[in-house]
């Protein structure tokens, strides 16, 4: 086969070379025809047809200031011509300056960095470092959770994706505690008035496994629902591992960069964790950039004890760049508080939803950052799939939704029993609505094959 000179590909090359020498991840690769997008900008992106398409869930959750802010891209580009790359080893005034802002915006206590390219790869990081700290081995999470897709990270994501890796692939000593669900309770209670029972489980766990090193917890919910715990969840938890000297980490890759109406989720319970991971807004997801963020006691411990941990493009001087511009744009548009504003307008109209579609079990959210689940009976809180479904390449019901919207013009985020509603932050009430109506006209497929 002869392979065009890039920049020549016709359309259908495109498509065909994509799905013949590229994989499509989180799928079975037969049937896979990925949609060619050619250009983005605001809260909307183009196919190389030019249609439109409003990002109702910006991408995966990452596009926190819309596609294609200038201020971001101007960084890279001077960045580029500045000094586009120097090892880790080495000071840099990008670096420097990025640090200085971290301490303006992390939660309290967050004083020393380790930059990564991922999110997954600051989870990483924030698993050695936890075990080298402390000394022990085991880290709790828990299940309807996803924290990446390198050993250590999926081997404590308690969604279906880390079934493939099991048992061999499985790191040793992670252990899965219940998640937060007050819709359907893993464990069988209803809020109020159940105690918290989720967050006393793990004290439980804790007092019966040994050498607990970490507990791990995104502070919402990300593409397993958006869980929002009550707000006697997170202090419960942080007094719990005080009191048995575990470590919190937060994992805010997607709760970060003030998608829930705070700069980061914890901030919402005035809790500050031991550890912070995060990544996807911190630069606008423009270029690949992650943060692990531990305090000063943690930070100390490493003035004498040899710090095990590193890699090439760690503090990457053109990835570190737009960390600075888009968090300064996050100031300068106030972007926390409009999350709080329009999260507020796009949450009453997706409630607004469920007297007309009897397949709505549920809407959640916090900020910009919603979760609208789908059942196929109401009272039993039955969805119309599960991971098995997704693993086995069965039809989803979320998937054929979320077909629909995008016929209509409209992308939104779907996991196998519910959406993940996450625009980019500077969405205006207009393109709510368009969301929202897409949604609405859509969510007749499922209403007409709920149970009756």
């Amino acid at each position: 086969m002869t392979v065009p000179t890039i920049g020549k590909l016709s359309p259908a090359q495109v498509k065909e070379y994509t799905t013949q020498f590229t994989y499509g991840t989180w799928r079975r690769q037969k049937g896979w025809s990925p949609l060619q997008v050619v250009a983005a900008e605001g809260c909307f992106f183009t196919d190389v047809s030019g249609k439109k398409y409003l990002d109702f869930s910006a991408q995966l959750m990452c596009v926190n200031l819309g596609h294609k802010n200038r201020a971001v891209i101007e960084a890279i580009q001077q960045q580029a011509e500045k000094l586009a790359f120097i090892g880790p080893g080495y000071a840099t005034e990008v670096r420097a300056e990025l640090a200085q802002l971290l301490t303006e915006v992390l939660p309290r206590g967050l004083a020393k960095y380790f930059f990564t390219t991922s999110g997954t790869e600051a989870n990483e990081a924030a698993f050695k470092i936890a075990r080298m700290y402390t000394g022990k081995t085991k880290i709790i999470s828990r299940y309807r959770s996803y924290h990446g897709s390198t050993m250590g990270s999926i081997a404590a994501t308690g969604d279906p994706r880390r079934w493939a890796m099991e048992p061999s692939g499985k790191i040793p000593g992670v252990i899965f505690a219940p998640e937060v669900n007050c819709y359907k309770c893993p464990i069988g209670h209803t809020y109020p008035g159940c105690g918290i029972a989720c967050a006393e489980y793990v004290e439980h766990m804790i007092a019966n496994e040994s050498d607990v090193a970490a507990v791990i917890v995104e502070p919402v919910v990300g593409t397993n629902g958006v869980l929002v715990p009550p707000k006697e969840y997170m202090p419960r938890l942080r007094q719990i591992c005080d009191a048995h000297g575990v470590l919190l980490i937060a994992d805010e890759v997607m709760t970060g960069w003030c998608r829930t109406g705070k700069w980061f989720a914890m901030d919402h319970w005035n809790v500050a964790p031991d550890i912070l991971t995060t990544a996807k807004g911190i630069t606008n997801a423009a270029i690949p950039l992650g943060l692990c963020a531990t305090t000063e006691k943690i930070a100390a411990y490493f003035d004498d004890h040899f710090f095990s941990h590193g890699h090439t493009y760690e503090a990457h001087p053109i990835t570190l760049a737009p960390g600075i511009a888009a968090i300064q744009e996050m100031k300068r548009l106030k972007l926390a508080e409009r999350a709080t504003e329009m999260g507020a307008y796009l949450g009453d109209k997706l409630r607004g939803l469920m007297p007309r579609h009897r397949s709505i079990g549920e809407v959640r959210g916090l900020g910009l950052f919603w979760g609208v689940e789908l059942v196929k009976n109401q009272k039993k809180k039955n969805p119309f799939n599960t991971g098995e479904d997704k693993i086995a390449g069965k039809p989803l019901m979320v998937d054929r939704v979320a077909a629909k919207m995008m016929a209509a013009g409209v992308f939104i985020q779907a996991w196998m029993s519910h959406f993940v509603i996450a625009p980019p932050l500077i969405i205006t009430k207009e393109e709510i609505d368009r969301g929202v109506t897409a949604l609405d006209e859509a969510l007749g497929l499922a209403d007409a094959e709920v149970e009756a």
